[in-house]
């Protein structure tokens, strides 16, 4: 078994274990948190493989208010660093997939091989993200979007820094948790019209340093039932501070 093989199991089993012991939280959406995820090494090494600030590798979302950051624009797994694509292998694997699927009873999991909208998240002092739910439909597939999985990667995180994912009620107007975005901690979670999550305070992040993670989307053929569908078309982020409408104030969009 190579090595690559034996971290995703261990890491998987991870997930199974929330599963069995009733660490997968239900209120007010479904999902999951695990410290230390990966072994120390795979996680610092994908740390360390980020592209600098500067690179053109970054997509910038400058929308006030509403969403202020960075993302990758690789378009397949040929394009990230090497210590960054061991990780993102491991995530889209089966082995990874099975266990989302156990814990989160979403069966016939699909990663997303396009990256869209997937990849790498950086955001500096500033940089926010406004309370939301996320778009339905990939265009490239015709998949129905169902899960996101966020590797955190800040090392040191202090409170006063902020940037914490947070969790809303199904109105998108309650906070209910906020997750600090520790270093190596994962969280998984069940994605739909009414799973509220954002990050609506501009960050405090020291200057020389940003929020790190990667995040990677997953689908399903199935579409979500019918208890998680406010918008029956394809949509793209409804956002609360756009009186949840995308941000050319639409609630569907033109789709493939």
């Amino acid at each position: 078994m190579n090595d690559l093989k034996k971290i995703a199991i261990e890491c998987s089993n991870k997930i199974i274990y929330a599963k069995e012991n009733g660490k997968v939280i239900q209120e007010p959406y479904k999902h999951i948190v695990i410290d230390n995820f990966f072994p120390s090494e795979i996680a610092e090494k994908c740390l360390k493989a980020f592209p600098e600030l500067d690179s053109e590798i970054w997509d910038k979302s400058n929308d006030p208010g509403i969403e202020i950051k960075m993302r990758s624009n690789y378009q397949s797994e040929f394009d990230f660093p090497k210590d960054i694509n061991d990780v993102v292998r491991i995530m889209n694997s089966s082995i990874f997939l099975h266990a989302m699927s156990e814990a989160l009873d979403i069966p016939k999991l699909i990663p997303d091989p396009y990256y869209s909208g997937g990849g790498l998240n950086v955001t500096v002092s500033g940089g926010l993200l406004d309370v939301h739910v996320d778009g339905n439909y990939h265009d490239a597939t015709g998949l129905n979007r169902r899960i996101n999985a966020i590797l955190f990667l800040n090392p040191g995180w202090k409170k006063d820094w902020g940037g914490e994912y947070g969790v809303y009620d199904n109105k998108g107007e309650k906070l209910v948790e906020a997750v600090a975005p520790l270093m190596n901690r994962l969280v998984i979670f069940d994605t739909h019209d009414f799973s509220f999550h954002g990050v609506p305070n501009p960050i405090k992040f020291p200057e020389g340093t940003a929020r790190r993670s990667v995040i990677l989307y997953y689908y399903t053929k199935d579409p979500r039932p019918s208890s998680q569908i406010s918008v029956e078309n394809p949509h793209s982020a409804l956002w609360k501070k756009k009186n949840f409408t995308d941000k050319k104030g639409n609630i569907t969009r033109e789709y493939k």
